[in-house]
C-alpha cells in the first residue's frame, strides 16, 4: 500500500507541514513523506516561513521499516538507497533556513530521533520516548545522529546514549536539550502548529540569518564567529525586515513583518 500522497505534505498559513511517518508499517519512516518533503523543501519560496514535522499514527516515527529491510533481496543496496533518500531529506531540511518545529508524540526512535535532533523547537507529550534504536538491530546511526547528538549532549554522553540504546523519557529529553517543552498529549500538534504559524509570520529574514550563524559556528573560532556576527547584524540593519523592526521599536508599535516578506530574499 502506498501512503496517501495528499496527506503527507501541505501548506497552511505559511507553514509547510510534512508527515515523516504514517500508521503504515508501524509508524516507520515514510519514503513517500521523504520524497514529497524533499520536493516541497527544495521548491519552497518566500511564502513558506516555517516547517512543521509530524507523525501520523501512534508515534512520531518509530524508525525505519525493519520488516522491509528483512524482505529486501539485497539488504545492503536497499539500506544504502533508504539512507541516501533520508539524508537528502535532512539536507533539504537544513538548507531551507526557516524555523523547523516538531510535534513529537509516542516513540521517536532511530530515524525518528534523528529527525527530532534537526528541529529548532520540539514539543513532546508526557509519554514521549526517544532511543537511538540502531544497536538493537545491529546497525549504526543515520540521519546525521552521530553529528547532531554530540553537539547537543557532548561526545561521551552521545556515545553512551547510542551504544547503550538508552530509552529517554520526555523529561530527560528536555533536560538533555533534545526536546524543548512538554505539553499535554492532546495539545502537541495544536501547540506546535501555533508556534510554527507565529514564526512563519515573524522576522523570517532574521531567522534565516540566525540559522546560518548557528550552523556555521561549528567550523569557526570565537573570533571568526564574532566577525561573522558583525557582518550579519550590519547587513540585517538595511534589509526591509531590519528597518521595520527598528522603526517599530522607536515608534512603540508592533512591527509589521509582512512589509519585508519576500523583499529580503531578492
Amino acid at each position: 500500500m502506498t501512503d496517501n500522497l495528499q496527506s503527507l505534505v501541505r501548506v497552511e498559513d505559511g507553514v509547510l507541514r510534512i508527515a515523516v511517518a504514517t500508521a503504515e508499517h508501524g509508524t516507520s519512516l515514510s519514503p513517500d513523506g521523504m520524497r514529497q518533503g524533499i520536493d516541497a523543501l527544495r521548491s519552497a519560496g518566500p511564502e513558506i516561513g516555517a516547517v512543521l514535522l509530524v507523525g501520523e499514527g501512534a508515534n512520531f516515527c518509530a524508525g525505519g521499516n525493519v520488516r522491509g529491510f528483512a524482505a529486501a533481496e539485497d539488504r545492503s543496496a536497499h539500506l544504502f538507497d533508504i539512507a541516501n533518500l533520508f539524508h537528502d531529506f535532512v539536507r533539504a531540511l537544513d538548507a531551507i533556513a526557516v524555523p523547523v518545529v516538531a510535534a513529537v508524540h509516542g516513540w521517536a526512535a532511530g530515524a525518528g530521533m534523528s529527525i527530532v535532533l534537526h528541529a529548532d523547537i520540539a514539543f513532546a507529550g508526557p509519554g514521549t520516548k526517544m532511543r537511538a534504536a540502531y544497536p538493537s538491530i545491529g546497525f549504526t546511526p543515520d540521519g546525521g545522529m552521530s553529528w547532531t547528538l554530540p553537539r547537543v549532549v557532548g561526545l561521551a554522553r552521545a556515545r553512551e546514549l547510542i551504544i547503550t540504546d538508552a530509552v529517554i523519557s520526555a523529561e530527560e529529553g528536555v533536560r538533555l536539550g533534545l526536546l524543548s517543552r512538554i505539553v499535554g498529549d492532546d495539545e502537541i500538534q495544536g501547540e506546535a502548529l501555533r508556534i510554527a504559524r507565529t514564526l512563519a509570520h515573524g522576522p523570517t529574514a532574521a531567522y534565516a540569518g540566525i540559522h546560518r550563524l548557528v550552523n556555521d559556528s561549528v567550523h569557526r573560532s570565537l573570533s571568526e564567529q564574532m566577525d561573522a556576527e558583525a557582518a550579519s547584524i550590519s547587513a540585517a540593519s538595511t534589509t526591509p525586515t531590519g528597518i521595520e523592526g527598528v522603526n517599530a521599536f522607536v515608534e512603540k508599535r508592533r512591527p509589521d513583518w509582512s512589509l519585508g516578506a519576500g523583499a529580503d530574499q531578492q
